[in-house]
């Protein structure tokens, strides 16, 4: 494992510095190094780190999730309450059920099948988002800091909801119980619990942080220690009581950012340091996951599938935006910050096809196909809008 843990660091630093040279994102490059080393290329990374993948992509995730709470201001929130609430749910919705009935009438799925296709397609990146929107709100150029604020905190609940909906479909398809009112109820009570959760980790770090003299490296230990806990247990107890643990990490950065801003930007430069090492992970296991000649099963049908899903997420976007004083490039922006997919797709892909769904093949081939189309297509879009559009 050690040997494959150099191999992706070292090629990675290599692969991440030459992509930027020719001014494309490095996330680019870190996705290919992964499709090259991975199991569907050269196979050179061992069994053991791929088996524990999932668990390092989700310690990435907690990390630049982390961060993006550490830099949202309340004031810069407080502007974009009802714009968020809108972006979380009319995007993701959109997406989902155009997938969902275009899956059942080109490609003969049944209803649940196609419904778990939808919202595993639907779930937007955090992962190639967040970073680039960190970028935006630190950068020199007078832009509208409404923007970056709005797509940071849209994209965290699009996620849940997504996920949740996904969830839905599965029990339903795997003939556990299923309660049509508590399903419904589940999404405002995970993103409620994720809070209550993550204010109340946020309580406890501040209070050691006030009573104990703790170097910011140890507290940056504490913070991601406190953020894998948070996801655990929520692993742990989300059929009993559901929770939106990244919501929660999230929003612990936040609340130290409210009460300790001094310190919350000590732990944000120390975590910019970390994610340099996390991000070389992060996308390299994502692009490891990339299987493309599963991709290639799925053919044209899959591929305008994945195109009218995009279709109706962009017009989602339309439509939490369009009233709200952006101006055309802004709302562009938007609309081209919320196409990119892959964390949760890599996750997820495999769920219908271990359920036992007839057609889990092609769904899992399409979700590496949404992954191979929209995390080029987004880190490169955010890049060139963030130069001509803002």
């Amino acid at each position: 494992m050690a040997l494959s843990i150099a191999l992706i660091t070292l090629l990675g630093l290599l692969f991440h510095k030459v992509f930027q040279k020719f001014k494309l994102p490095g996330l680019l490059g870190l996705l290919l190094l992964g499709i090259i080393l991975g199991p569907y290329g050269f196979n050179l990374i061992d069994s053991t780190t791929l088996a524990i993948s999932g668990d390092l992509r989700k310690i990435a995730l907690i990390i630049i999730l982390l961060r993006a709470g550490l830099g949202i201001s309340r004031d810069n929130l407080n502007e974009v309450g009802s714009e968020a609430l809108k972006m979380s749910v009319l995007p993701c919705m959109l997406e989902g059920i155009v997938i969902t009935l275009l899956a059942m009438h080109w490609l003969a799925f049944p209803f649940l099948e196609a419904g778990m296709l939808g919202f595993i397609v639907a779930a937007v990146s955090p992962a190639v988002i967040v970073p680039a929107m960190l970028a935006l709100m630190n950068h020199q150029k007078k832009i509208n800091q409404r923007i970056p604020t709005l797509i940071l905190a849209g994209a965290s609940l699009d996620d849940v909801i997504a996920i949740t909906v996904l969830s839905s479909f599965i029990s339903i398809f795997s003939g556990q119980s299923f309660h049509l009112i508590w399903q419904i109820a589940s999404v405002p009570l995970s993103i409620i619990n994720g809070l209550i959760v993550g204010g109340l980790v946020a309580t406890m770090l501040l209070w050691l942080f006030n009573a104990y003299d703790i170097r910011h490296t140890k507290k940056v230990l504490l913070l991601v220690g406190a953020g894998i806990l948070m996801t655990a247990a929520e692993d742990a107890f989300n059929e009993r009581l559901p929770m939106a643990a990244l919501l929660g990490v999230m929003f612990t950065g936040f609340l130290i950012l409210e009460r300790k801003p001094q310190v919350a930007k000590a732990l944000s430069d120390k975590l910019s340091k970390v994610w340099i090492f996390a991000e070389i992970l992060l996308f390299v296991m994502v692009g490891a996951a990339v299987n493309f000649s599963l991709a290639l099963e799925a053919g044209w049908w899959g591929v305008l599938i994945i195109l009218c899903g995009l279709t109706a997420r962009s017009l989602g976007v339309f439509l939490s935006v369009s009233r709200e004083g952006y101006s055309w490039k802004e709302i562009g922006f938007c609309i081209i910050a919320y196409l990119p997919k892959a964390t949760v797709q890599a996750a997820t892909g495999a769920l219908p096809l271990a359920a036992g769904a007839i057609h889990g093949d092609t769904i899992l081939a399409l979700a590496v196909l949404s992954i191979i189309i929209t995390a080029p297509l987004g880190a490169f879009g955010i890049q060139w809008g963030s130069r001509n559009l803002l």
